[in-house]
């Protein structure tokens, strides 16, 4: 998973944050393999913000893919940040409980979806 968070990593680099000074980056991996990743971009209006792993996981969908293996999130202070409730749902919509979530931390801590987000809202809820 070291390829990823060197990734996620780069993608930090580009984020936009004129206004938390937080620049978070994301790499997604396909189930084919292709790695997306995002940074987040931030807004003077902060709710339309964006959040690096949605803009990755947006890249990935706007070109067909819907179907993932594991993500890798970072900040440049490498503090262990995890994905935001926000976007733990939006990887809901398209993983399983036990999609890889590796943190860049002192320990590299590793997760799975379901850790982060137990009894989440899926499609069955709805239908």
């Amino acid at each position: 998973m070291d390829d990823l968070l060197s990734a996620a990593r780069d993608a930090a680099e580009a984020a936009y944050v004129p206004y938390s000074d937080y620049a978070v980056g994301a790499a997604i991996e396909t189930a084919d393999g292709t790695v997306y990743t995002g940074c987040n971009v931030e807004n003077a209006n902060y709710s339309n913000s964006l959040h690096a792993e949605e803009v990755a996981i947006g890249s990935a969908v706007s070109e067909g893919h819907q179907s993932f293996s594991r993500l890798a999130v970072t900040s440049t202070e490498r503090d262990g940040v995890t994905p935001c409730g926000m976007c733990r749902q939006t990887l809901a919509e398209f993983c399983d409980d036990d999609f890889p979530v590796r943190t860049d931390g002192e320990d590299g801590t590793e997760y799975t979806l379901g850790e982060l987000l137990p009894e989440t809202i899926t499609r069955e809820h709805l239908e």
